[in-house]
């Protein structure tokens, strides 16, 4: 049962009361006094008790029996219709000659008061990669520059550092062992994203994996020649992510929470570099160390280690 959150009473302190006026023989003031209600109310509850038992003081809803002002069921169809064609408020209540506020009203109470709500949820596409290597999930976090201490140290956030400018954190995770390679790097031009995709593709090869497939988004860096030109080199197939779906790359994007929480945001630096600097340690007891929630509660090393089809495995 939930309450009315401005009730003074619950239904086993009315029964007290009741209890006091009917078995006790309290006067309806002294019981109203002690409930810390008014004697209208204690007398509505003696009276409920006396004419249903128990249950006459259990909450009852508030909302009105009847609304003869209602929109009736058929305009109420009508409005729904109109909406999943995707009329706005304005064009329905112009068309069906109704007040604004009575199309909001009913559109809400239908739960089709964004248009975004006519779509159904998306099914969840969650999988995971059997084999080390089949796919790896790379994309970009762009970092403000520390130029000096900010509100995290003095605690002044009136004292704002403009003009500095960025560093963007590129990423890579393999889908199968979550086992990540991350780098600081300037800028996210093509030149650069094949420079840490070549980069990235050595450093797991240090621990047996061949990559075969990259998954990023559409971002320009990965559509540039220069990073076709090194996928093709590498012998890796590039898939990108469907336009505005950043959840086809969620391992890579949830990597990058984890990554911001930890590192990025997780300590307090004075300068980028010092950030930069930590990135080593932080990363190093990622894939060593953390437990995964994915991986079962083991860390990616863990995970790579227990693969059959990796061989020479150097943790």
């Amino acid at each position: 049962m939930t309450l009315h959150s401005n009730a003074r009473t619950c239904p086993r302190s009315r029964r007290l009361l009741v209890d006091r006026v009917l078995v006790e023989g309290w006067s309806l003031a002294a019981a109203a006094e002690a409930a810390g209600v008014s004697e209208r109310t204690a007398w509505k509850w003696v009276d409920r008790f006396r004419r249903e038992g128990e249950g006459g003081l259990e909450d009852r809803s508030s909302a009105p029996v009847s609304v003869p002002a209602r929109t009736p069921a058929d305009r109420e169809q009508l409005i729904r219709w109109l909406r999943e064609l995707r009329f706005t408020s304005a064009e329905i209540a112009e068309t069906l000659g109704m007040p604004l506020s009575t199309v909001g009203a009913v559109l809400s109470r239908n739960g089709l008061g964004k248009l975004p709500r006519l779509q159904p949820d998306e099914p969840a596409n969650s999988y995971e990669r059997p084999r080390p290597g089949e796919l790896v999930h790379i994309d970009v976090k762009k970092l403000g520059r520390i130029g000096r201490a900010g509100h995290r140290v003095h605690g002044d956030r009136r004292a704002q550092v403009r003009g500095i400018g960025w560093e963007f954190v590129h990423v890579c995770v393999d889908d199968a062992t979550r086992l990540a390679y991350v780098e600081v790097l300037n800028d996210e031009k093509g030149q650069t994203a094949a420079g840490f995709l070549r980069r990235a593709v050595a450093f797991f090869r240090r621990y047996g994996i061949r990559v075969e497939r990259v998954l990023t988004d559409n971002g320009a860096c990965y559509r540039a020649f220069v990073h076709a030109l090194a996928c093709k080199t590498l012998g890796i197939k590039h898939l990108r992510t469907r336009p505005y779906r950043p959840r086809t790359n969620g391992k890579a994007e949830r990597f990058i929470r984890t990554l911001t929480e930890g590192w990025a945001y997780g300590a307090v630096y004075r300068t980028s570099s010092e950030r930069t600097a930590a990135l080593a340690g932080w990363l190093d007891w990622y894939n060593r160390l953390r437990p995964h929630r994915s991986l079962g509660r083991k860390p990616p090393l863990t995970r790579l280690a227990e693969t059959n089809n990796v061989v020479g495995t150097n943790i």
